[in-house]
């Protein structure tokens, strides 16, 4: 473990460089009208950029978490940061729409591989009662871009085009491999690379597997709207391109105080119960939203206070993974954490998949409800999968007992 005074300046490099990788990921978001003009395409074809994006992460953070295994960790961080300004300058430099989403895809298979490692280095650098606030901590990257990277991107890109904004993008980008190369330490403990037989035990331990899909239905109902925020708010609120730039970064703020208060809540009262409350609260955002659409102030006041469930989901998801992947494969603790990078972003390309569908057939208006009714589904899994764990518990005290 790497000594006390160095902890807070590793742990905010990872910060800073998740702020880069979160801009790239969600300013797509606010830009969806503006690139489906530009390139002449429909809103759900725009929309698949951000479901092809979340495929590449969802393919690259398990398989490329397992075959990088062997790389020193700061080595491995700084290699996916490299890879993810390449692919960012690709997208400010592409021509087409195949040639964005190419680039996309390519973006996203550092994406994954660098949450999953930046989660597992956060869990080494903390006592073990501090990990979901440390996990919450590197997520923060991503709810700051939240709050500055993508109203600032949205704003770029409709006043000088969507190029402009992933030239920015390639900016953080070199900002946050700097900061990763200078703060990151280079000691940091390494574990053994899992074998087959380990890492097939994350793929097959029914309590993993069923972590991942309350991961990919509890994130990807959120999507389903998120992905439409700026249309729903431009054809339906009737906002103009400007206050939705201004609503994204007051959505931002409410999304950065809500994964801090997450992850703190996860460690007081546990993952489940913290999942239990963030993921009612989503849904009922997500049901408010519906009705509040049509006038601008209930949009814009329950967009607020849907941001503060939106994303605080992630530490408790990410920390429950690690913990049960400590007790069924805890050689595979890396692997286990990008498998669910990997849910979390098929949730994302579900949930935009989806909510393409979703307009085209009922409407901009229709899609929070149908978002709110996904993430019900994942609070009945999560309730399943706390039975579970008391059981396997259970089973553990009888054990020792015997």
């Amino acid at each position: 473990m790497v000594g006390q005074k160095t902890m807070p300046l590793a742990l905010w490099a990872l910060t800073i460089s998740a702020f880069a990788v979160g801009t790239t990921e969600f300013v797509i978001v606010g830009l969806i009208p503006t690139i489906a003009s530009d390139l002449g395409v429909s809103l759900p074809s725009a929309g698949l950029l951000v479901s092809l994006y979340a495929l590449g992460v969802t393919i690259g953070a398990p398989v490329l978490t397992a075959l990088t295994g062997k790389l020193p960790r700061k080595t491995l961080l700084l290699s996916l940061l490299v890879l993810f300004t390449a692919g960012n300058l690709l997208a400010a430099l592409a021509p087409s729409y195949l040639a964005l989403v190419t680039a996309r895809f390519i973006t996203g298979l550092a994406h994954g591989v660098f949450f999953a490692i930046a989660s597992t280095i956060a869990t080494k650098l903390v006592p073990k009662d501090k990990e979901s606030s440390a996990i919450a901590l590197v997520f923060l990257g991503l709810t700051v871009a939240l709050v500055t990277g993508v109203p600032l991107g949205t704003w770029i890109g409709q006043n000088f085009g969507w190029h402009a904004t992933f030239f920015g993008v390639v900016v953080l980008a070199l900002i946050g491999l700097g900061a990763s190369a200078l703060l990151v330490p280079s000691n940091l403990e390494s574990d053994e690379p899992p074998s087959l037989g380990q890492q097939a035990q994350v793929l097959t331990s029914p309590r993993l597997l069923l972590v991942y899909l309350i991961t990919a239905v509890g994130y990807g109902g959120n999507f389903i709207a998120f992905t439409y925020l700026a249309p729903m708010l431009t054809d339906v609120t009737g906002l103009s391109e400007g206050s939705v730039s201004l609503v994204i970064l007051l959505y931002g703020v409410s999304v950065a105080i809500g994964n801090i208060l997450g992850g703190k809540l996860a460690d007081r009262i546990g993952p489940v119960p913290a999942l239990t409350i963030v993921f009612a609260g989503l849904a009922l955002s997500l049901i408010l939203l519906g009705f509040g659409l049509t006038s601008p102030w209930a949009a814009i006041a329950v967009t607020l206070f849907w941001g503060g469930f939106a994303f605080g989901n992630v530490p408790p998801l990410q920390s429950y993974v690690v913990q049960i992947a400590r007790e069924v494969s805890p050689e595979a603790t890396d692997v286990a954490s990008g498998m669910n990078i990997g849910a979390f972003n098929l949730g994302i390309a579900f949930g935009a998949w989806v909510g393409g569908h979703v307009v085209e057939q009922m409407g901009l208006q229709a899609a929070p409800f149908v978002g709110a009714a996904i993430v019900v589904i994942g609070i009945v899994l999560v309730r399943w999968s706390g039975s579970l764990e008391r059981k396997a518990n259970g089973k553990e005290v009888a054990y020792e007992h015997a």
